[in-house]
């Protein structure tokens, strides 16, 4: 996804015998992209990657299960607002994943997990993009640990079993899921790869693994989503075991905090806001910023008939001067077909204005998203309307 890393102990060519000191063979394992067709990353085991002893459906209750979405009946179209504090917690990452809302490209889940849990997690779906609303943890994965804090986002590839040790209890997470890739906008990469100087953030702003995992001997009980089914497997080791790697597909971390705002002489939209792309969808980072410099410019935005996007904001601080009646941890979803615009009155006041200071994550779809009975049982009925008057 980023550039090119090496860690650990790698041989001199790929595909040869790998040994330890004692003679015995390091297992090969590569994690690629798109089949063989992109971005790769190879890792070297001490033990196989693959040896499971059991394999068995999950289909034990405890909430893990709800994983897979659960489609709301029928909604007239209407601009929406969901509460995410009202989503109920839960005892790990795995069974505190709620989602809210999902089409064929992502799903958008909120997750206020109290603890920890020793069983790994694989997605097959898609790759992962936690945003860290609040706590603080590390991410444990074959490729080493990485820690994360409020305000980061942490990208976690398709495929790779991973485990997330939280320091507290207070934690709550948007999740979106992508259902195939999730990377950098190929237009902030020049022809070599780098990250273009004009980019909205640079190479030395996104956070590595930088050691290897402390090797555990033990088994280990992995759970994998696939067509938003779940599997347990059982290995007989933990795949936490290699002793280097080298590639670009790995976890990385990144802080809002480090996004590069633009402005303009008049308001900008919000492509200059992209900070990740996937397929059918993007990510946008709002950040504390100065405001147009027109003398006579609105900086409040203005009407919008989105014809091909669904809007989706989780608000995460600051001062939301287009809305009212959100807070953090609000998500508004404003539909392709309807305009949507600042609340009564925001449009006006916003005129002087010199600097911003919200701070919020937005997804837009390109194909339309379904609520889950779970978004419907945090909704905001008065939302809607709150555009009159």
């Amino acid at each position: 996804m980023l550039d090119r890393m090496t860690l650990g102990e790698i041989p001199p060519k790929p595909h040869i015998a790998f040994r330890d000191g004692e003679g015995r063979v390091r297992f090969e394992h590569c994690f690629t992209r798109r089949g063989f067709d992109t971005g790769y990353t190879i890792l070297y085991h001490r033990r196989p990657p693959t040896a499971e002893t059991a394999v068995a459906l999950r289909s034990e209750g405890g909430g893990v299960d709800a994983l897979r979405p659960r489609e709301a009946p029928p909604l007239p179209l209407a601009r929406r607002h969901l509460l995410t504090n009202d989503v109920a917690p839960g005892p790990d990452l795995p069974r505190a994943r709620t989602p809210l809302l999902f089409n064929a490209d992502t799903t958008l889940s909120i997750a206020r997990p109290t603890g920890n849990t020793d069983d790994l997690f694989t997605n097959g779906d898609g790759d992962e993009l936690f945003f860290i609303f609040r706590g603080s943890g590390t991410l444990e994965t074959p490729f080493g640990p990485l820690g994360f804090q409020e305000g980061d986002y942490v990208w976690i590839p398709c495929g790779a079993p991973y485990r997330v040790r939280f320091d507290g209890a207070d934690n709550h997470l948007l999740i979106i899921e992508g259902r195939s890739e999730i990377g950098i906008p190929a237009y902030y990469r020049n022809d070599v790869g780098q990250l273009k100087l004009d980019a909205p953030y640079s190479h030395r702003d996104f956070r590595r693994p930088t050691a290897l995992p402390e090797p555990d001997e033990g088994p280990a009980t992995l759970i994998v989503k696939r067509g938003d089914a779940l599997s347990r497997v059982t290995l007989s080791h933990t795949p936490f075991d290699a002793v280097g790697w080298d590639g670009t597909v790995y976890p990385v971390a990144f802080s809002i905090h480090d996004f590069q705002p633009k402005a303009g002489l008049v308001h900008l939209p919000p492509p200059v806001h992209t900070t990740f792309m996937g397929t059918g969808f993007v990510v946008c980072s709002f950040v504390p910023r100065l405001l147009d410099f027109h003398p006579e410019a609105i900086p409040c935005p203005y009407a919008h008939s989105s014809v091909h996007a669904d809007e989706v904001l989780f608000y995460v601080n600051g001062d939301f001067t287009s809305r009212r009646g959100i807070g953090p941890g609000s998500i508004s979803v404003h539909p392709s077909g309807i305009p949507h615009g600042p609340h009564p009155g925001a449009y006006e006041r916003s005129i002087g204005a010199k600097r911003t200071e919200e701070l919020a994550v937005m997804l837009d779809t390109f194909r339309p998203l379904k609520f889950t009975t779970a978004a419907r049982g945090v909704e905001d009925p008065n939302y809607p309307t709150s555009w009159a008057g």
